[in-house]
């Protein structure tokens, strides 16, 4: 039987929050953004921060450690994973050979999490390049009812896409950290 970590939480303001509000790097001051656009664009910059600050503090190890078995789901491979989906949403946009498959085969994004320094490394540089990549990709459709590529996918869908995908696994890491070492919060 394994040791549970206790719960807590590095923030002394709200206990539920991951980080007192002073110190959290996601924008929450003053009013929304204006518009669609920019509010689906913060939402997504904010989840995308959210996923960063799951993983800080941790080492190769505990990155790649599995959730519980049989999954084979951990902080790393949910990083490996996005940066894999990032590529796959510009196959979505393009109507040319779709874009080859950054790991491999199916599930190799999470098979590949290995807990080693350089595949931690590698993980988040293939994220962000491939976030830049998708990012500069949509720039050039802001019109959110623009259809693209073989698909037809509007830019309005896609952009939800990318918000519900990392959202989604915001959750997940939630809980691979409070697995790993207690900390809890938003």
């Amino acid at each position: 039987m394994t040791e549970e970590p206790e719960r807590w939480s590095q923030a002394t303001v709200f206990p539920d929050m991951w980080v007192d509000p002073d110190d959290d790097p996601r924008d929450s001051s003053g009013p929304g953004p204006e518009g669609e656009l920019a509010t689906l664009d913060r939402y997504l910059a904010d989840y995308r921060i959210t996923l960063r600050m799951k993983c800080e503090g941790l080492d190769p190890e505990q990155l790649a450690r599995r959730s519980v078995p049989p999954s084979t789901m951990s902080l790393l491979g949910l990083v490996r994973h996005l940066a894999e989906v990032e590529r796959g949403w510009r196959n979505w946009i393009g109507d040319g050979e779709p874009l080859p498959k950054l790991y491999g085969g199916r599930d190799a994004d999470f098979d590949g999490a290995v807990a080693e320094q350089a595949a931690v490394d590698a993980a988040f540089a293939d994220l962000a390049r491939e976030q830049a990549a998708t990012d500069a990709a949509l720039a050039a459709h802001p019109d959110l009812g623009e259809r693209l590529g073989r698909d037809r996918i509007s830019v309005r869908e896609l952009l939800v896409h990318r918000v519900e995908e990392y959202a989604r696994h915001c959750g997940h890491a939630d809980l691979l950290r409070e697995r790993i070492d207690g900390r809890v919060g938003q």
